[in-house]
């Protein structure tokens, strides 16, 4: 029954993009100019076809006898099954119309929501307004870019050191680090505020100057560090091109949200 109704319910999504989809398909060459397949007497019209060879030119597929060869396969596999469906009143159940209905309710209100969305797109302004209240959010302060190496005994820690003292690379010895995960990136924790890391560790890298590392074994909960500061910069947001498609896919669905609220508020309920 689900894999009938995923059927059905795919045969209602390409229903229902059909005109437009066959429009713009109309601008190039169709790949099927009369009929996919006539299945038992039943056409399959050259507009499917041509809306699932769209399709698959659109998430990189190559346009070529093969792929309209495989499209017609599963078409007309496709109306093999909903044929035997229908023969079987499958399509007649209550249950399962209702259930069709609903999603294609659910298809109607996405395609409202997508052409609202398009007529009120995000302006340059709501995106300068967003980047600034979070980068003010950020807070001020330093952030600081160091390397560890983690061990469980002090004796092994301070034998670190010893080997970093003789000149030996930090990369080269983080291999005897029990921290897997930084240890696969040369011991790197990537740029942080110190308040995330437990005070005594925050402490010790906080003191250290740039290119430094710990000549003691630092103690924690988690064993013993020795510590490599690679950098420290002022606390600040990213470039915002970095993050502005982030930001407009969430001013997007903040507005979404706000209108629909509205359409609630004046909504009668009863």
């Amino acid at each position: 029954m689900n894999h009938t109704l995923s059927c059905l319910a795919a045969a209602i999504a390409i229903a229902t993009a059909l005109p437009a989809l066959a429009q713009e398909a109309a601008a190039t060459a169709p790949a099927f100019t009369d009929q996919v397949a006539k299945v038992n007497g039943v056409q399959i019209p050259s507009e499917l076809g041509n809306v699932f060879i769209k399709e698959q030119v659109a998430q990189g597929a190559l346009d070529s006898p093969d792929l309209r060869s495989r499209v017609r396969d599963h078409l007309v596999r496709r109306e093999v099954l909903l044929q035997a469906a229908r023969e079987g009143k499958v399509d007649k159940d209550p249950a399962l119309l209702q259930r069709i209905e609903y999603a294609r309710d659910e298809m109607v209100i996405n395609a409202y929501l997508d052409g609202w969305s398009k007529d009120h797109p995000v302006t340059d302004a709501q995106i300068t307004a967003e980047y600034d209240r979070a980068a003010a959010k950020m807070g001020t302060g330093m952030e600081y870019k160091a390397r560890h190496i983690l061990v469980d005994q002090e004796g092994a820690a301070k034998s670190i050191i010893d080997n970093l003292n003789s000149g030996i690379d930090f990369g080269t010895l983080v291999v005897y680090s029990k921290d897997t995960g930084s240890q696969e990136r040369g011991g790197d924790l990537g740029w942080a505020d110190p308040a995330t890391y437990v005070k005594e560790f925050s402490d010790a890298m906080t003191r250290l100057e740039k290119g430094k590392y710990t000549t003691e074994p630092v103690k924690t909960q988690y064993g013993y560090h020795v510590i490599l500061l690679d950098d420290v910069r002022k606390k600040g947001p990213p470039p915002l091109e970095q993050v502005k498609e982030r930001m407009v896919q969430h001013l997007q669905q903040q507005a979404v949200q706000e209108h629909v609220t509205t359409l609630l508020g004046k909504a009668k309920v009863e």
